[in-house]
């Protein structure tokens, strides 16, 4: 590009700019009841500005009773993005390790087509535990969580789970470099994830709580549409739900807040 070049695309860059900064304002937002380990507040997120991972929500799960759960969760999420969808808000489908069913889709060509950017930090393949920043899990999932009789682990998943609509507007990545780039491009700002799970893919993808918090995303987890990896057999010995529970009060205190998922489905 010549230096006239350049110097021509700068009024059309100020008023893409204002234009965008003018659809937000006249964009409606989310009124949101977030919750962390100093009580509940309220965020008002501008539903042009605010995107939704759905995160890992498998067809299938060599824990069935893992899979079990996913399927029992999956219609009312989609309920959720349905409304939330309807609002403005951009959904990313993040079905790790199944990308290659989605080629040639076009909800996985638009995101492809997103402008690289260099992040602001590193976006890594995993996000592991930081002891300087957060304590152990308090759930024991060091051998892989699942509640079934006799697990044997596998990869069964092929696809999303199929009663998850997946939207001509929505987009189709599990790579954290590619949703950062499409999130630029797009304008977002702030993040709810959904999906499983909370204490394991939640937190550790590379589009995931931490990776997300560390590049700057204002991220929340919605509470009620998640689930953890724990059996109950082991340390602390309480029930699943409880597990999940404390998985959810572990994110609160360490990295993000949670959210309802009906905090997403109306404007305030």
């Amino acid at each position: 590009m010549t230096r006239r070049q350049l110097v021509s695309t700068i009024p059309l860059l100020g008023w893409a700019c204002a234009a965008h900064e003018r659809e937000t304002e006249r964009a409606p937002s989310l009124r949101l009841e977030a919750r962390d380990a100093s009580g509940v507040r309220t965020l008002e997120w501008p539903t042009a500005e605010t995107a939704i991972i759905v995160c890992d929500m498998w067809n299938d799960h060599w824990c069935k009773s893992a899979a079990r759960r996913v399927t029992e969760m999956a219609p009312r999420m989609n309920q959720t993005l349905e409304a939330a969808r309807a609002l403005g808000v951009r959904i990313v489908h993040a079905p790790s390790d199944t990308i290659d069913h989605y080629a040639g889709w076009p909800q996985r060509e638009r995101i492809l087509a997103s402008p690289q950017v260099a992040p602001p930090v590193e976006i890594q393949r995993w996000c592991y535990l930081e002891p300087e920043k957060e304590k152990a899990l308090p759930i024991d999932d060091s051998d892989g969580g699942c509640d079934d009789e006799n697990p044997v682990e596998s990869r069964p998943w092929t696809q999303e789970h199929p009663a998850i609509e997946i939207a001509d507007g929505d987009v189709i990545s599990d790579q954290g470099t590619e949703i950062y780039n499409y999130f630029v491009e797009q304008g977002v700002k702030h993040v709810a994830l959904m999906g499983v799970h909370a204490n394991m893919c939640v937190l550790g993808r590379s589009f995931g709580v931490r990776q997300l918090t560390k590049l700057g995303f204002d991220v929340a987890v919605v509470r009620d549409l998640t689930d953890a990896m724990y059996d109950p057999r082991d340390e602390p010995y309480v029930s699943h739900e409880e597990g999940t529970r404390l998985v959810i009060e572990h994110i609160e205190k360490h990295w993000a807040p949670s959210i309802l998922a009906a905090d997403l489905t109306k404007a305030a």
